[in-house]
């Protein structure tokens, strides 16, 4: 009996040390856990949470209305000696510029939703959310929709039984607690919301009855089509009767589009990943051509004869570190070259007309350049006018209209050494 009490107190001995044991081994793991999550850094996350609202709200007749100030600017568009310019989101600014030196506003578009727009005859055509709509602008003192197409933009404003339309997204960082295991973010869970490593959520026109809008436009129209892009499908409407545009084919372009540019007979898309060359023959059925890559970035593209000239920058969602213009030999559509890159600062829209090459730098101001021999342009800057913004420009035969965020500004230009300022509308 003593010999089985003296084993049972050995064992209680070693059982409390073992004890003992795993729970100073647990208190260290704590505080070393502890001590991990206190030398865990938190890390700034960016996500987009979606913004809706009722139909009846934004999905309504547009209305014309007084001029108002020009606050947040987008596309332009020029037809019949005035100007159209599009308020991102809201509607669009009419201008007369009848006198280039004087322009005065006429009067505002309400829209909602409304970011491109090209016009015809005397119709004006835009976007209202997921709608096409159709303005008559016959009397510009008097503005009024008279058509509307329901539906044929819906990619990106999909609808919610309980919540309305999908309007947009709302950018939202937040700060959150990183995983000290592998530093990865601790998981985040948002009903119906986007994220993103960073901010994203950004031609001429033949026909004598038609207008003329930038090399950023996603509206354009050519012979009896208006022709739409979104970010991978283009998107045909038979304008023929002008004020029933009838929905016609849909081509898939691929993701990244960015612009849209007829010339002559073929079709030139902007994209991220490089400029796609349509046959626009047939204007109900463009087939594809050719496409020239380069590196992942922002373009838009115009051009004239057998040269292509675009634009590349960085410090946009294309995430890069290329300013440049880049001149592409087109007289082989069907194999396009890169002739020539010229360096730039950080050009966005751009304009050529005759021996005349207009580039938006953004911050930096415009420039233009001398396009008579494509392989010295990076030589040949004949203007620089820098103390203005610059995001789009076009140039008709004696007068350029330039867009930035300051103000739509007009010059007149030869392409030798005259580039005289006419006037400003100030935003």
């Amino acid at each position: 009996m003593k010999t089985n009490n003296t084993q049972l107190k050995n064992q209680k001995i070693v059982m409390g040390k073992l004890i003992a044991s795993s729970l100073l081994f647990l208190l260290m793991l704590s505080i070393l856990a502890q001590g991990c999550k206190e030398a865990c850094e938190t890390q700034m996350i960016t996500y987009y949470e979606p913004i809706y609202a009722p139909k009846s709200e934004v999905l309504k007749d547009a209305e014309f209305e007084s001029a108002r100030p020009i606050e947040n600017p987008g596309k332009i568009y020029y037809k019949d000696e005035y100007l159209f310019i599009n308020e991102i989101e809201k509607g669009i600014h009419v201008i007369d510029n009848r006198d280039r030196s004087n322009p005065k506003e006429v009067g505002f578009i309400n829209l909602p939703g409304n970011k491109d727009l090209a016009a015809k005859g005397n119709f004006l055509y835009a976007d209202n959310y997921g709608d096409l709509v159709v303005l008559d602008i016959s009397d510009k003192a008097r503005i009024q929709q008279v058509n509307r197409i329901e539906n044929v933009f819906d990619a990106y404003y999909a609808y919610n039984e309980t919540h309305g339309l999908l309007i947009a997204y709302e950018e939202v960082q937040e700060e959150v607690e990183v995983d000290c295991g592998n530093g990865s973010i601790m998981p985040h869970y948002y009903n119906d919301m986007l994220y993103a490593s960073s901010a994203e959520i950004s031609n001429s026109s033949s026909g004598g009855s038609t207008g003329i809008g930038g090399s950023l436009a996603r509206f354009t129209i050519t012979n009896d089509y208006l022709y739409t892009v979104n970010d991978y499908r283009l998107k045909l409407f038979d304008i023929t009767i002008t004020d029933s545009p009838v929905e016609g084919n849909s081509v898939d372009l691929g993701w990244g589009i960015e612009t849209i540019f007829p010339y002559g007979d073929k079709l030139f898309f902007g994209a991220r990943s490089g400029m796609h060359i349509y046959d626009n023959s047939n204007p109900s059925e463009p087939v594809f051509v050719s496409t020239y890559a380069h590196v992942n970035t922002c373009d838009p593209v115009v051009v004239q004869g057998d040269l292509a000239y675009v634009t590349l920058r960085n410090g946009t969602e294309c995430e890069t570190f290329t300013n440049q213009l880049d001149v592409i030999d087109i007289s082989d559509v069907t194999n396009p070259e890169l002739l020539i890159s010229h360096d730039m600062q950080n050009p966005h829209g751009l304009g050529i007309n005759g021996d005349c090459l207009f580039i938006a730098e953004g911050d930096h101001g415009l420039k233009v350049f001398n396009v008579a021999d494509p392989l010295l342009i990076g030589d040949r800057l004949t203007a620089h006018h820098e103390n203005v913004h610059a995001l789009d420009v076009i140039p008709l035969d004696d007068v350029l209209f330039m867009i930035g965020n300051d103000g739509l500004h007009q010059y007149s230009y030869d392409c030798q050494n005259v580039f005289n300022y006419l006037s400003t509308i100030s935003f």
